[in-house]
């Protein structure tokens, strides 16, 4: 039996950063549940926040499709693939869920003071930030 393990790294990263902005917008849709329960109106604005941890699922999916095309290709070796997997998952991961963390405070503080709900997008906005940093930093390791 070939154990074949070319493909963990790109694997590692595409789960940490998906477990990630699943716990992220668990956290940020929870706030948005109870802010509703509460207001009347803005739902939309809501739901929207809290789906701002997502993204770094995207990161997750084309750093997955790049990292496995350099190994197929001969560019990366599997064993730099599962370190870079790993910590760079790992980074994004921490960024969704902190991020939900934030938006979640930001549901709340716009409930009570409608007009900085786009304020709020500031924290978030630099909170993704490292997300993206974790993303560009792989891709010049590969």
């Amino acid at each position: 039996m070939n154990l074949n393990f070319d493909m963990a790294g790109p694997a590692i990263a595409l789960g940490l950063s998906s477990i990630g902005s699943s716990i992220g917008c668990c956290i940020a849709g929870m706030a948005s549940h109870a802010v509703m329960s509460r207001v009347e109106e803005g739902h939309g604005k809501f739901i929207g926040m809290a789906a701002a941890p997502s993204s770094q699922s995207i990161y997750g999916f084309i750093l997955m499709l790049l990292m496995s095309k350099a190994i197929q290709e001969g560019d990366l070796a599997p064993l730099s693939g599962i370190a870079i997997g790993t910590f760079a998952g790992a980074a994004i991961m921490i960024s969704a869920i902190f991020q939900g963390k934030v938006c979640a405070t930001g549901i709340q503080a716009s409930a009570k003071q409608p007009a900085i709900f786009g304020k709020c997008f500031a924290a978030i906005g630099i909170i993704e930030s490292f997300a993206l940093f974790a993303f560009v930093f792989a891709l010049l390791l590969m």
